[in-house]
């Protein structure tokens, strides 16, 4: 497990250019998740600045990407502020402690998807206590929230939902305490979420 900020980006070429491709071949299937990638080859879109945070799950020999999900303050423009601001019924949440949630990622064919999962999942809670984080936000399809509350988040809604396309999307805040760590990592297997995504639903 690595936390990649921008300071060391150039550290970690190999395996963040592995996952880029792999947001291309994943996100090219989820239309209006987000702005157009900005180039062909790699999924990378205008949040991809020194302000994000990757945490990133590599290959044994740290050339290849296994998995990886994007970290956002929410005092810079992220993608509820910047993309779905209308998600949010009484304002986007920006604050210190506030972190989005975006782009979590799985390469696709794993032989064991869910444990890659399970792995970036604690991680985030991990990193939130470690940083004093004290919630994420993120926008989700509608429908698998109750796959969301099932691996131990404590989310609350942050307005009605919207139609996107041919999805029904929400805004969500999770709040993360050191109860949460708890909670999911009594979760034996992580089950089929918008963290699951993205082979099947996406989450930012």
């Amino acid at each position: 497990m690595s936390i990649v900020s921008g300071v060391d980006r150039h550290l970690f070429a190999d395996p963040l250019a592995e996952m880029h491709r792999d947001r291309k071949r994943v996100f090219a299937s989820l239309p209006g998740w987000g702005p157009p990638s900005l180039d062909d080859e790699f999924e990378i879109d205008q949040f991809d600045t020194d302000d994000a945070t990757y945490v990133l799950i590599p290959e044994s020999d740290a050339s290849g990407h296994l998995g990886s999900v994007r970290l956002l303050p929410t005092t810079a423009p992220h993608l509820l502020s910047e993309v779905f601001p209308h998600l949010c019924e009484h304002g986007v949440p920006s604050d210190s402690d506030t972190w989005e949630i975006t782009r979590f990622c799985l390469r696709p064919g794993l032989d064991d998807p869910r444990s890659v999962q399970r792995q970036l999942t604690l991680a985030l809670v991990e990193y939130a206590l470690l940083q004093g984080i004290r919630q994420y936000t993120c926008a989700i399809s509608a429908t698998t929230l109750p796959a969301l509350l099932s691996v131990g988040w404590d989310c609350e809604p942050l307005g009605l939902p919207h139609q996107h396309d041919q999805d029904l999307l929400a805004a969500l805040s999770i709040s993360i305490t050191p109860a949460t760590l708890h909670a999911v990592s009594r979760v034996p297997v992580v089950r089929p979420s918008p963290l699951n995504w993205p082979a099947q639903t996406p989450l930012g």
